[in-house]
């Protein structure tokens, strides 16, 4: 009898477009071939900071942002999901702030996945703001992919 989804497992993986989010996503792929499971890819967009500054509270939709971000997936997608054919891909878009969308959607995930960027202080500077907060927070394992070095 064939494993169920909830039997196999669900890898939830974060895409940005960063290259570290790609090698992410190439490690979610290729653990979710030997395992079975499915991938979700998740990116989040939200307004940038400056939006709010006056007073004004943008709507929760922005068809030219969430376009953006859909497309930024896609292509993220179709760059590094031919590298592992046959692994189900499911792309989610979703508006909000990065670490609050991906700690959502790994809810009864078997793994979260998220590339190591780096930014913002000197923690921030070993593991990245997200991931930090991902690895603090999730409810599942939470693999932080570094960035690529020159040796």
């Amino acid at each position: 009898m064939p494993a169920t989804e909830q039997e196999r497992g669900r890898i939830v993986v974060g895409v940005d477009g960063s290259s570290t989010s790609k090698d992410a996503l190439r490690w979610a792929l290729r653990q979710a071939r030997v395992t079975g499971a499915t991938v979700e890819a998740v990116t989040a967009w939200e307004y940038p900071q400056f939006y709010g500054s006056m007073g004004w509270s943008p709507p929760e939709t922005d068809p030219e942002l969430e376009r953006a971000a859909r497309k930024v997936l896609a292509d993220a997608i179709a760059e590094v999901a031919s590298e592992e054919p046959g692994v189900e891909v499911r792309p989610v878009v979703a508006y909000g702030v990065p670490a609050a969308i991906l700690l959502e959607a790994a809810k009864d995930a078997a793994l979260l996945v998220v590339g190591n960027r780096g930014h913002g202080g000197f923690t921030g500077a070993l593991l990245g703001s997200v991931g930090q907060h991902c690895v603090q927070h999730a409810s599942c394992p939470v693999v932080i992919i570094r960035e690529r070095t020159a040796n």
